[in-house]
């Protein structure tokens, strides 16, 4: 590196104007030349900011609506210069190019124009070509250029050329690392939308995530963690808003999305009540409050502590029902004044207002050295389409009880058992190594309520054990994907206790 690169040209092209006018005086105040585009250098000379037109510099005017304009070797031929490099320099003298020290660029708002629902003409005009290249070439060559995407760094900068009479090596790097990050997740962005509408993985995928907070740390104390949010979206949980409580912990984040995406599959008033990434609770009925009370009672002992989420509005009654319970976090898409009120009196409980979650998108899992891809689970299955594989059908109340804990289940970690009482849960049995031990669980954790209860398995039995042990429990009716070499012992069991059993023909696994 060079020591501090002192300022005496700078291009300045932005797209959010936020600051420039003040970086604008800064550099020039400070002995800079300022050198910029159409409508920064409209911006800059209405506040009475001295500047050079790029097109002055390089003798072509803007072309093609402004597609072309610092496309030119007068300007990245002075941005490419290594100043340590004398052939650099005799280059730029043959040619008469003056070196640039500084790079000041935000990119188009491609991503605004996504969100604002514009037609694919008007997106494709927003994919910046000019930005991206001219912070490449700056950063690329930070040894002598410095870069700035960011207008919370201006300050930074302007006062560290009226201080240190330049930018300092530290600062350059930590710069030029900024501008690769920013192009990239700009990049990422425009290749998520290209696509958007593929029914398969495409063959590169390119994640762009921006930090919006630190965490105070990790799932355990020892571990460093932020939170991030992905490009093209509104945020984490679709642009949560905390309006009380304690900052959210990594581990709040990770249990509030499982909740909030079991109870956007239920059918409204619902409430989930999830501890550790698996619900422990969940349960349909007539009002919020209601709801609660139901999937609080499921696992009184695993509820405390835990995260509870609702598919609909929570009201005072609901606030009230939940008063007595420690409870870490509750995330619904609205609250009624009453209910805000309420919680406002219990300062450690965090709430958060999210909307409910849309289906579809990849669903992306690091792994040691690449990562795994796959388009998100739903339960799409409908009762048309599921079997009745035993000689008693289902009644009419035990299809509702199946159809509602066939959903729980396939949002419970495998081996995933769920028993259901109509549509509450009154048992679950999480991620076991076998599916027997799972039903043993949940039937421990019903306990008398397991008698005519009905049972959800997120796959297939492989053996008849686990129906002989949901049978000793009372369970009546069944609900499972079927499959299994061993069906017919599987269906023979449930026959031989008088067992309902649905096959739903599909699995829903969940590592």
């Amino acid at each position: 590196m060079s020591g501090v690169v002192p300022v005496r040209r700078a291009v300045v092209s932005v797209s959010d104007k936020d600051g420039v006018v003040e970086l604008g005086r800064g550099l020039v105040a400070a002995g800079a030349r300022v050198i910029s585009t159409g409508s920064t250098a409209a911006t800059l000379r209405e506040a009475g900011v001295a500047v050079t037109e790029v097109a002055e510099v390089t003798g072509f005017p803007e072309m093609m609506g402004g597609r072309v304009k610092t496309l030119h070797p007068a300007i990245h031929a002075g941005i490419l210069a290594d100043k340590r490099n004398p052939e650099h320099l005799e280059a730029l003298s043959g040619q008469g190019i003056e070196p640039i020290d500084l790079v000041v660029v935000n990119l188009y708002p491609f991503e605004r124009t996504v969100v604002s629902g514009a037609g694919p003409d008007e997106v494709v005009e927003q994919i910046d070509i000019g930005g991206p290249t001219l912070l490449r070439a700056a950063a690329k060559n930070h040894a002598s250029v410095g870069v700035v995407v960011d207008p919370a760094r201006y300050g930074e900068v302007v006062a560290a050329i009226e201080k240190e009479g330049g930018l300092t090596d530290e600062l350059r790097r930590d710069l030029a690392r900024e501008a690769f990050a920013h192009v990239a997740a700009y990049d990422a962005a425009i290749a998520a939308w290209f696509s958007r509408n593929e029914d398969e993985p495409p063959a590169i995928v390119v994640a762009g995530f921006e930090r919006t907070a630190s965490l105070r740390y990790g799932e355990n104390p020892h571990q460093s963690a932020a939170l991030y949010r992905k490009v093209l979206s509104d945020g984490p949980l679709g642009g949560a808003e905390v309006l009380q409580g304690k900052e959210m912990s990594y581990n709040n984040w990770l249990d509030a999305e499982a909740a909030r995406g079991l109870a956007a599959w239920l059918e409204g008033p619902a409430c989930v009540i999830v501890k550790h990434h698996n619900p422990c609770g969940a349960a349909e009925a007539g009002s919020a409050a209601d709801a609660y009370n139901a999937a609080f009672a499921s696992d009184t002992v695993s509820a405390f502590g835990g995260v509870v989420a609702f598919n609909s509005e929570v009201d005072a009654a609901a606030a009230a029902a939940m008063a007595d319970v420690f409870t870490e976090v509750i995330v619904a898409p609205a609250f009624s004044a009453e209910a805000l009120a309420a919680f406002a009196e219990r300062k450690n409980l965090r709430v958060v207002r999210a909307p409910l979650p849309t289906e579809g998108g990849l669903e992306l899992r690091p792994i040691d050295g690449g990562a795994l891809v796959q388009h998100r689970d739903a339960v799409t299955e409908t009762r048309d389409a599921m079997k009745v594989a035993t000689r008693r059908e289902p009644t009419e109340d035990e299809w509702a009880s199946l159809l509602f804990a066939w959903k729980v289940a396939a949002r419970v970690k495998s081996n995933a058992i769920v028993f259901t009482v109509g549509t509450a849960t009154v048992g679950v049995g999480a991620g076991q190594m076998s599916r027997v031990d799972s039903v043993h669980i949940a039937s421990r954790k019903a306990g008398e309520r397991s008698a005519g209860s009905v049972m959800a398995s997120d796959a297939f039995f492989p053996f008849r054990d686990g129906i002989d042990a949901a049978a000793e429990a009372g369970v009546k009716a069944v609900i499972q994907p079927g499959g299994s070499v061993r069906d017919d012992e599987v269906v023979a069991a449930a026959d031989e206790h008088g067992m309902a059993m649905v096959l739903t023909g599909v699995r829903h696994f969940r590592h």
